[in-house]
């Protein structure tokens, strides 16, 4: 662990060392224990609450040290992938985490039948007060599920079933090759993983070959992807009927905490706003000397080289420094974070690509994993990184059951600090207007792509399980389907016929078994942190206290809840989401002052 830049001794002192070692039998012994007797416990009612008092309070306790041990192996295997005794580790803990699920079933099998007085007195006892929100998320889960004898059997069949037809897309993406044709002639077979990068490039060409022969190879096994989404959906919409969920939406909503009505008016605001996204990729037409774009140039970068490096010091100093001038208490904190050593940043051998940010609550820390190639971009990745670790120290005194939040209220410390940094770029005289210019074409970029590409996907899906309920979709059909959907959320910034009808078979989110609708949860992180950001705009340094009140909540009720307690705003209705995606205009409008200097500049 020498060669690593962050520290790892508060987890354990040495890996696989006495006390790693012991801490790890210790967990299998206790989660063994707690097994057998919720087990042996019958459903939760008057008589027994004293016992599974016992249980969940350990339960509580044991994820805590799983979570602990699981984030360190996290650490080790992300740096250093090619460790046989890491991924030993890290298997060891895959098959720990199929006897933790054995005993989460025990714990829906008590609360599903108890009544409501029971499970009121329950909640009520002094060990379990703080505890009601993510006790009754797990009483309303148990209330859709089947008897245990048909659980068992939807999960041993989902072995073989539906998650296999997601491996199988895994196996297929993963093993799926094309013919690019480069501007020089020559032509090579390249893994469709290097498809996004050329869709990335400068060169118009090359973006449009690689969209091109990559589609190419994606229709050639179209038959084999349709399936698999047919097979995916018709399983979930099948269990949903013996589940009695009444609408498929309803499965999405529940795992993002938040009302169908919320869903509406988030998706009303964004189609009322719709020609501010349209406006952006107009001005990225008008940069390419175009009317209009083309699918593969939604991710064409700005036509400026990043030849200003910034070191790891100097992006350091720029989070910070942004950081302390706007909220001096975040600014404190990524000082101690960095102080303490918590960010693997330097470029290695044999290390994982992204970025993402671990913790313990154990210890109460966090680590930030990177990796920092000296461009705008890595700085922009340690603020949103350095974001997710303050909303863990905002939440470290809280216990494990009021910790947990949603992947809708995941993002939201992460890309207000990122909004912070971008607003102290643009305010520091020391970055360059072109630094300047392609942060603000990171950030309008993302913008585009929540406020149009994600609502596209969201649209399709949506209508794709609508119509998979009478039976299965043809391959025309689905991509029959992908192309209107495109056309309707885009517009006539699209360039006719340019569409991907092929998305739905290239995008992995479609095929992800374990979460339904993986997409606008995505839009919805970013809109409700730049509604955040735009009341902390207004009202300054007084809103700061009830920003921290909301990350503070985010594991204790509904997103609605959640920032009704904290901001008073009320996310049922379109008028907060309408005021977030307004707040675009800003750094859309700089970007439009920015750009005639820098192109011009640039040559």
């Amino acid at each position: 662990m020498a060669d690593m830049n962050w520290d790892l001794t508060d987890y354990f002192p040495e890996f696989n060392g006495p006390e790693m070692v012991a801490f790890k039998a210790t967990i299998e012994s206790d989660l063994a224990d707690l097994l057998q007797k919720a087990t042996g416990l019958s459903v939760l009612d008057v008589d027994n609450q004293t016992d599974w008092e016992d249980v969940f309070v350990r339960y509580e306790d044991l994820m805590t040290r799983v979570g602990h041990i699981g984030s360190y192996v996290g650490c080790l295997t992300s740096v250093d992938a090619n460790n046989e005794e890491y991924s030993k580790l890290e298997a060891d803990l895959s098959r720990l985490g199929a006897e933790v699920s054995k005993l989460s079933v025990e714990l829906l099998r008590a609360l599903k039948d108890a009544t409501d007085d029971v499970f009121g007195q329950f909640v009520g006892r002094a060990a379990l007060g703080d505890a009601a929100y993510a006790l009754g998320r797990m009483r309303r889960d148990a209330q859709f599920t089947m008897d245990a004898l048909r659980e068992g059997l939807a999960a041993d069949l989902g072995v073989d079933g539906i998650h296999a037809w997601g491996r199988l897309y895994d196996t297929l993406s993963g093993k799926l090759e094309f013919d690019m044709v480069h501007p020089d002639g020559k032509t090579e077979k390249l893994p469709m993983s290097q498809r996004r990068s050329l869709m990335e490039k400068s060169d118009r060409a090359v973006r449009q070959t690689a969209f091109e022969s990559g589609n190419e190879a994606w229709a050639g096994v179209a038959d084999v992807t349709a399936s698999a989404l047919n097979a995916i959906a018709g399983t979930r919409l099948t269990l949903n009927g013996y589940r009695g969920v009444d609408h498929f939406l309803d499965v999405a909503c529940f795992q993002a905490a938040i009302t169908q009505k919320t869903l509406g008016a988030m998706l009303e605001a964004i189609h009322s706003e719709i020609e501010l996204g349209r406006r952006i990729l107009r001005l990225k037409a008008d940069v390419m000397g175009r009317d209009t774009v083309a699918w593969y140039d939604l991710n064409a970068p700005l036509p400026l080289a990043d030849d200003e490096p910034l070191g790891w010091q100097a992006g350091k100093d720029l989070v910070h420094d942004s950081f302390s001038r706007s909220y001096p208490k975040l600014g404190d904190f990524v000082q101690q974070m960095y102080d303490d050593n918590w960010v693997e940043w330097a470029p290695r051998a044999g290390k994982r690509p992204g970025a993402f940010c671990t913790g313990s609550k154990r210890i109460k820390q966090s680590r930030i994993f990177m990796t920092y190639n000296n461009t705008i971009g890595d700085v922009i990745t340690l603020a949103h990184e350095a974001g997710h670790a303050f909303h863990s120290y905002i939440l470290r005194e809280k216990r494990s059951f009021a910790s947990r939040y949603p992947m809708t209220l995941a993002e939201s410390a992460s890309t207000f600090g990122e909004m912070i940094l971008m607003e102290g770029i643009m305010e520091n005289p020391e970055v360059s207007d072109k630094q300047k210019a392609l942060t603000l074409d990171m950030e309008v970029g993302h913008g585009a792509a929540y406020l149009m590409d994600i609502p596209a996907r969201f649209e399709f899906e949506k209508a794709f399980y609508q119509a998979r309920q009478k039976g299965e979709l043809s391959v025309s059909e689905i991509k029959d389907l992908m192309v209107e959907t495109q056309r309707h959320i885009f517009g006539d910034v699209l360039e006719e016929g340019s569409e991907d009808p092929y998305f739905w078979a290239s995008k992995l989110h479609f095929y992800i078994t374990g979460v339904t609708f993986y997409n606008y949860p995505y839009t919805f992180g970013f809109l409700l942190s730049r509604g955040l950001f735009a009341l902390f705009q207004k009202e300054g340094p007084d809103f700061l206290p009830r920003y921290e009140d909301f990350l503070r909540l985010t594991g204790s009720d509904t997103c609605e809840n959640v920032v009704k307690q904290s901001i008073g705003q009320d996310l049922e209705k379109p008028d907060f989401w309408v005021q977030a995606i307004r707040g675009m205009e800003v750094p859309l409008g700089q970007l439009e002052d920015i750009l005639p200097r820098v192109l011009n500049n640039n040559g």
